[in-house]
């Protein structure tokens, strides 16, 4: 027999409608003598609450006769057996009824306003016979799941005897059970006799887990059939009346499962029930989970066989029927404790309209709008991240007095605005990671609990900023953020994060961006500037727009404080000015291939001045050199006079050629000699008057023009090359370079001196 006992229930609850916003229990099943509790639930608005509620009983012609309202009318019928309560805080109404009797069955309707045209629900009571009405039959009235136990008294003389329990079927009475061990399949593992002892008069019949098929008349008998000894039972069993729930589209309920200490330590469950045989595990602790409520579903264990299940972002397709269940493999059986509820979703909500899924770009942020209770502003916020563990479980990541998750430290914000049932929850670098889905909540009022998806998608972010920047001690700090177009209207500002939010900062506007391609003047730069930088200004700065109090998109940058260190200026940074660098390298390159030449001593390099011999010797002397400084006089005098000598001969010639071509003589500008003179003017040097330099075959020159010493290098041949065409040169150019020739001369006749110092 398959879930017969859910088959049971869905035959007992029939299909509910859900598009009157007044929600109250369907059926209610009582004795007589008995009483019946009826809860209405009505939309939350002032107007509702201040309204009139009744209770009326229809009629066969539909009209609905007033019994009992809010204003204080009672009928003759209910007078001093009824009441009527309103719980606007709940946004409820209770109608008790006592002394019930069997006239009292048929149909009601709880509603508010006029009971002719308000909003109301449709109830069906029903009156069953109570206890102790016939002489010879004592009535039991049992709930649908629950146990009783019947007491069926029997004669001292029968104490040894069979003890037998029958139901009753048409004509005939169908063994139960016995005291022999018999149980009927029916009952297997539901009943039982039990007798305390030889010397009692009474034994015990327990049914557990009564289903409505239980209900009939029970015969208890000791002794054989013959027997006079019998007691005759009416078991009733109750259609349930489930728990009922409120709740309001988009908002949040809780099912606060009470199943019994019994079973605290088995598996737990809650199940939807559908029109067909089966009841739908929604969520248990085994770690099953419906799709359908996926990051919306949360259960919580409890002691001693307790345990709640949250749902939230609630949708009108969740409204009906389930069942809170424990049995070891977290599914609905027949016979195990369960508990059913009835869940009611009012469509004409007056929870606000927030969006259920966010998208966000790698790097970028999203801004999360979370509702809450507008009369519970002082009320604690939350947001917590769900994840689909074994029971589910949301993570709290930051509530607004401060408490940051350290994994989101510069990545988080919870800001009270935009106030009046609202705040906004900021989260910037985002990562593909933070997909998945996470609840505003709040220390107040839990219908208003609210679940967003977060969804990672293709794109970048549109605000741009450095992600790690480094600011020095003392000196002044500039941190700028680029704002596209689009957001040419907003507010735009910087803030400093801390736990308890971002307090913002000065700004100024450094005029339109460059750093969008599609986007025009509009787009802007704002920048931050700290001035002097502190080391406490060290952490995480944001970016930001925001219209009024709504907050939009956020750029996260960390800045780093450090200390600068002072100390002596390293001259090998220090580059050169432009044209002092190449003149620098000129320099080593000429000096190197002087000390390069194997041929060429100290006192050989080029002399400055011609006229000066005092100038003479010290440009022939390398004052850097240990090798120089040691010479004797008498080398020096040895070598002195006979170079004298030849630069007086060298003058004359150098007279003669300039008075030979004085008429065609050009005035050339040190500019010109620098840039215009190729190496081609130099390379064969008895064009000039002055004898091949067969010791050397690289040298180097020197020449004073217009105060200031340039470089060249010049490539000495042993043999007279013949030029196709020759550049043209002036009278003063050539007399130039005789004279460097004859240097050239001058040099090699000093050599000469120097190596015999008796000849000269």
């Amino acid at each position: 027999m398959k879930l017969l006992f859910l088959t049971c229930l869905l035959a007992v609850f029939p299909v509910v409608s859900m598009k009157s916003p007044i929600f109250g229990p369907q059926e209610v099943s009582s004795v007589e003598g008995g009483s019946a509790s009826i809860t209405c639930y009505y939309p939350a608005t002032s107007v509702n609450r201040h309204t009139r509620k009744y209770w009326c009983r229809q009629g066969a012609k539909g009209r609905c006769t007033t019994l009992i309202s809010s204003e204080g009318y009672i009928s003759k019928d209910y007078e001093g057996r009824a009441k009527l309560t309103n719980f606007p805080e709940n946004s409820t109404f209770v109608v008790n009824i006592g002394h019930l009797t069997r006239n009292d069955s048929g149909r009601y309707k709880c509603g508010l306003g006029i009971s002719s045209r308000g909003l109301n629900f449709d109830v069906s009571l029903e009156v069953g016979q109570g206890p102790g009405v016939g002489d010879d039959t004592e009535v039991y009235i049992a709930d649908l799941g629950g146990t009783v136990t019947i007491n069926c008294p029997f004669k001292s003389e029968n104490s040894e005897k069979r003890k037998s329990v029958c139901k009753k079927t048409g004509q005939l009475c169908v063994l139960v059970t016995d005291s022999n061990g018999y149980v009927n399949p029916n009952y297997s593992n539901r009943t039982d006799i039990d007798i305390d002892g030889t010397s009692q008069v009474t034994f015990s019949f327990i049914i557990k887990r009564i289903q409505l098929s239980d209900a009939g008349i029970y015969v208890c008998q000791a002794g054989d059939d013959s027997s006079n000894d019998k007691h005759n039972v009416d078991l009733q069993v109750l259609k349930p009346e489930p728990e009922l729930l409120y709740g309001d589209l988009r908002g949040s309920v809780t099912f606060d499962c009470a199943l019994g200490s019994e079973v605290a330590d088995v598996s737990k469950f809650l199940c939807r029930m559908s029109k067909g045989e089966d009841c739908d595990v929604v969520i248990n602790t085994l770690g099953k989970k419906s799709k359908d409520f996926e990051g919306r579903i949360l259960l919580t264990p409890r002691s001693q066989g307790f345990f709640s299940v949250h749902i939230t972002g609630l949708r009108k397709e969740d409204a009906g029927y389930y069942l809170c269940g424990a049995h070891s493999d977290g599914q609905p059986h027949e016979g195990s404790p369960t508990q059913i509820w009835q869940l009611f979703v009012n469509e004409e909500t007056t929870m606000p309209q927030s969006p259920s899924v966010v998208k966000g770009v790698v790097g970028g942020s999203v801004a999360v709008l979370c509702p809450y209770n507008p009369k519970e502003t002082d009320s604690l916020k939350y947001w917590c991240r769900w994840e689909d563990t074994q029971n589910g479980r949301c993570q709290q990541l930051v509530e607004s007095e401060g408490l940051v998750n350290e994994q989101y430290e510069g990545r988080l914000a919870l800001y009270k605005e935009p106030g009046n049932g609202t705040y906004t929850v900021l989260l910037n670098q985002l990562t593909n990671e933070d997909a998945g889905f996470y609840w505003c909540l709040t220390s107040g009022d839990t219908r208003w609990r609210s679940t967003v998806e977060l969804k990672i998608v293709e794109g970048e972010p549109s605000l741009k900023a450095p992600k790690n920047v480094t600011a020095w001690v003392g000196e002044t700090f500039k941190l700028p953020c680029h704002f596209p177009c689009k957001y040419y209207s907003y507010e735009k500002y910087w803030c400093k994060w801390s736990n308890r939010g971002c307090k913002t900062l000065p700004t100024q506007d450094d005029g339109p961006s460059q750093a969008f391609v599609n986007c025009d003047q509009k787009s802007q730069i704002i920048s931050l500037t700290l001035s002097p930088v502190a080391k406490e200004d060290e952490g995480w700065y944001w970016c930001g727009v925001k219209e009024g109090h709504r907050y939009g998109e956020t750029m996260a940058v960390y800045v780093a404080v450090e200390e600068r260190v002072r100390g002596s200026q390293d001259v090998s940074q220090v580059r050169a000015a432009p044209g002092e660098e190449e003149v620098e390298s000129s320099v080593r390159k000429t000096e190197n291939k002087v000390v390069q030449d194997p041929r060429l001593s100290v006192e050989d390099r080029p002399v400055k001045d011609t006229g000066d011999l005092a100038g003479e010797s010290r440009a022939s002397v390398d004052t850097d050199s240990s090798a120089g400084q040691g010479r004797s006089s008498k080398v020096l005098v040895s070598t002195l006079v006979p170079l004298g000598l030849v630069l007086a001969l060298g003058a004359v010639v150098v007279g003669v050629l300039r008075a030979r071509h004085r008429k065609n003589v050009d005035r050339i500008s040190v500019r010109s000699y620098r840039t215009d003179i190729s190496m081609s003017d130099f390379e064969n040097s008895r064009e000039f008057g002055a004898n091949d330099n067969m010791g050397a075959s690289q040298v180097t020159q020197e020449t004073s023009l217009g105060g200031k010493d340039e470089f060249s290098a010049t490539t000495g041949n042993t043999m007279e090359t013949e030029e196709p065409k020759k550049p043209k040169r002036s009278s003063k150019e050539e007399a130039d370079m005789a004279y460097t020739a004859f240097l050239l001369q001058t040099n090699n006749m000093a050599a000469d001196v120097q190596g015999a110092p008796s000849e000269a």
